[in-house]
């Protein structure tokens, strides 16, 4: 679209002109790291796709807002880790508390109560073993759940950014195109925010 300037027709907009320019190298650029992707997902990103792509990315702000997204991602893995580690870290130190009692009362036992004993401690035993394996599976499935929500969060954060390719999805072939066009952008901001060398 040519756009007058100052009343005088024909006369292109510098502006616009830099956009386009803009568009197509990142059009060029994005075609070029599509090739490195498996053909079956070449086939997925349309030239179409990859134009829309690429003008959703001209400002730079889809850059900021994926690195947000990144950011906030890397820090809630790295909660759901430390928690994770803390949980099996209490749960070490329960067995080894129960061990601890065990061995004492083993020692101060009087024969005759001794099966008695080893049966309540063996009972203990699971039961501490029971609650150990809940726990961590309440666990899991507490960061499968969060790992879930944080995706729908990027989807639906992305899709309103206007960037193709993005909604709310669960569909597995949908999420793996979802993967590589982050891929693809996170690709690209790394290669425009290297200087080029001479």
């Amino acid at each position: 679209m040519v756009k007058e300037m100052d009343g005088y027709p024909g006369v292109i907009n510098s502006d616009s002109t830099k956009q386009q320019e803009r568009h197509y190298y990142l059009l060029s650029e994005l075609q070029t790291l599509v090739k490195d992707l498996p053909s079956s997902f070449q086939q997925r990103l349309s030239y179409n796709t990859l134009s829309d792509l690429a003008l959703a990315l001209i400002d730079g702000t889809v850059y900021e807002i994926v690195q947000g997204l990144l950011d906030i991602q890397h820090l809630t893995e790295k909660n759901l880790y430390n928690q994770r580690q803390k949980l099996h870290s209490e749960h070490q130190a329960l067995k080894q508390d129960l061990a601890r009692k065990h061995k004492d009362a083993l020692q101060s036992c009087k024969s005759h109560n001794l099966a008695l004993l080893k049966s309540n401690q063996q009972a203990e035993t699971e039961a501490l073993e029971i609650r150990v394996r809940e726990e961590q599976r309440m666990m899991d499935k507490k960061i499968v759940t969060e790992m879930d929500q944080k995706v729908v969060d990027q989807q639906n954060t992305l899709e309103k950014a206007g960037v193709p390719g993005f909604y709310i999805t669960t569909n597995p072939q949908e999420l793996t195109v979802q993967m590589n066009l982050l891929e693809l952008i996170l690709k690209l901001q790394q290669k425009e925010s290297k200087p080029e060398m001479l």
